[in-house]
């Protein structure tokens, strides 16, 4: 192809000239324009940050098509294995550890059933499984070194791999939708496992859609099937008061050699009094936090390090190193702490130093604390500062619950949505609906207002 990096990109304007609504893409290519029009303006922003991403990856532009190298390889692909190995190309360079986990966990189980039906002699599942996990999606390993077993796994799903206008039929994807429901050993997946995979899938689709590879999504046209229930609000029973988590907090000191426990009892702390996710904590620095010798403090809470396999990592350690959720490169989120923790801290600080980076909280060997390692902590302290009845109970089994109760606490206390989601890095929807349940008081008024119109 010919190719330029001169490439220029303008905003998304409506389309007048259509009478249903459309969008138009335009962008520049060694001086010649270009457009794509789209149904709707969600597509038109997808198409359009992609030709950006590609172009911020250095990627050369075509100056026939408009289109960077690796869309014209998604484009070229013929079947869906090849497909999808060009989509995994475009998404993997901008996508975290913990998504690229998740994407080439979704696509191992659907690739192997999207298959012509008179595919024979298929090899083990656990086999194709391992061939696309660790061998074929991550671009980083397809020039591994290949197992005999390896290669005739991954030879198989070439020649029989469906072709992408064969997932136009509905029947055809089906066979991805009924795969996503059962586990390798054939039973029941769990609804969230199945609904973060259905995502994967749809998207893949889309991505043909934008492509025009295929004229509409097909699962839209999948009536019949319907994915499992998915809880998404927290239940109210993993809610500890205060006095429970000042009495885990104190347990978690107990627990452990070599001051393990009271190490992370300010990491737990954290969790609870200002609300943060465990890998958030895990980013805390010294320079992140104002911590006066007496009334409130306050965190800027700035980076992430989610925990994933190396493989997923480009840095091939085993925690990513992330921004925050929802929010852009480089941005902070304020967190006011009140003075109970800011003294935690303060005590923490003195007893511990903090590492040559700054963070507060390290293994021994300043590396990054990992989920297995505080679990078992936090597992030992709830059997410490529990009943028997409440360790067999939801009551804050895992850390996370933490979190959960902090902002539980902060609504009960009547601190506004928008304060409570500014403080906990949510959207107000996403806050009210996840913690509905927890919010306590309504039924009370509820009942009085209907024992009043009973009395008339």
């Amino acid at each position: 192809m010919n190719a330029s990096y001169d490439v220029k990109f303008w905003g998304i304007r409506r389309n007048a000239s259509s009478k249903t609504p459309s969008y138009v893409v335009r962008w520049k290519v060694g001086g010649q324009e270009k457009s794509k029009t789209l149904r709707t303006k969600a597509l038109a922003e997808s198409f359009l940050s992609d030709l950006r991403q590609a172009a911020k990856r250095g990627e050369a532009f075509d100056t026939a098509t408009g289109l960077p190298a690796s869309i014209l390889k998604a484009k070229n692909a013929v079947t869906w294995y090849s497909f999808v190995l060009a989509y995994v190309d475009m998404k993997w360079p901008n996508a975290a550890a913990k998504t690229r986990d998740s994407l080439t966990d979704a696509l191992a189980t659907v690739t192997p059933a999207l298959v012509v039906d008179d595919a024979a002699a298929a090899p083990d599942p656990r086999i194709l499984r391992r061939a696309l996990r660790q061998y074929a999606l991550p671009p980083t390993s397809r020039g591994l070194p290949q197992p005999e077993e390896i290669r005739s796994a991954l030879a198989w799903l070439e020649r029989h791999s469906l072709r992408i206008a064969d997932l136009a039929k509905v029947r055809n994807v089906r066979l991805g939708l009924d795969a996503l429901t059962l586990r390798l050993d054939g039973t029941a997946a769990a609804p969230t496992t199945i609904a973060r995979k259905r995502a994967v899938f749809y998207n893949v689709l889309q991505y043909a859609v934008d492509l025009e590879e295929l004229p509409s999504n097909p699962l839209s046209k999948v009536k019949t099937w319907r994915p499992p229930k998915v809880r998404e609000v927290v239940d109210r029973r993993v809610v500890v008061n205060p006095a429970q988590a000042r009495e885990l907090l104190t347990a978690v000191t107990y627990v452990g050699r070599l001051d393990r426990g009271r190490h992370l009892r300010a990491f737990f702390a954290c969790l609870y009094f200002a609300g943060l996710r465990p890998a958030e904590a895990l980013g805390l620095r010294l320079q992140d936090c104002h911590l006066p010798e007496s009334g409130w403090g306050q965190l800027i809470i700035s980076r992430s390090k989610p925990q994933a396999n190396k493989r997923w990592t480009d840095t091939g350690k085993a925690h990513d190193d992330r921004c925050l959720k929802h929010r852009a490169q480089g941005e902070g989120r304020p967190v006011p702490i009140p003075p109970e923790l800011v003294t935690i801290l303060r005590e923490h600080i003195d007893e511990f130093g903090v590492h040559k980076d700054g963070r507060l909280f390290r293994t021994q060997r300043g590396g990054v604390i990992s989920i297995g390692t505080y679990c078992q902590v936090w597992k030992a302290a709830r059997v410490l500062a529990l009943t028997p009845e409440q360790v067999a109970s939801p009551l804050a089994a895992r850390p996370y619950d933490l979190r959960h109760a902090a902002v539980s606490l902060w609504l009960n206390a009547g601190v506004p949505a928008p304060d409570v989601a500014e403080r906990a890095g949510h959207s107000v929807d996403v806050l009210l609906k996840v913690y509905a349940k927890c919010i306590d008081g309504s039924t009370a008024i509820a009942n009085q207002r209907i024992d009043h119109a009973l009395l008339g």
